[in-house]
C-alpha cells in the first residue's frame, strides 16, 4: 500500500492531470482504509473549487 505522503501527492496531482490506472488504483485502495487522506482529498478539492469561484467572481 501507498504512503500517506504519495497518497496526498497524487490527490493534488490528480487536479492536475488525469491519474493513469494503476495510481488511481492504488490512491482508491489507500483511501479505504486512510481517513486522514480522504480528508485531504477533499480538502484538495475545496481549495481547486473556491479557487476557482474567486477567479470568475475577482473581475
Amino acid at each position: 500500500m501507498i504512503s500517506c505522503r504519495e497518497s496526498t501527492r497524487l490527490a493534488s496531482l490528480q487536479l492536475e492531470r488525469k491519474l493513469s490506472l494503476w495510481e488511481r488504483v492504488q490512491f482508491r485502495f489507500h483511501l479505504a482504509f486512510c481517513v486522514g487522506c480522504r480528508r485531504a482529498e477533499k480538502q484538495f478539492a475545496f481549495m481547486r473549487q473556491a479557487t476557482s469561484a474567486w477567479m470568475s467572481h475577482k473581475d
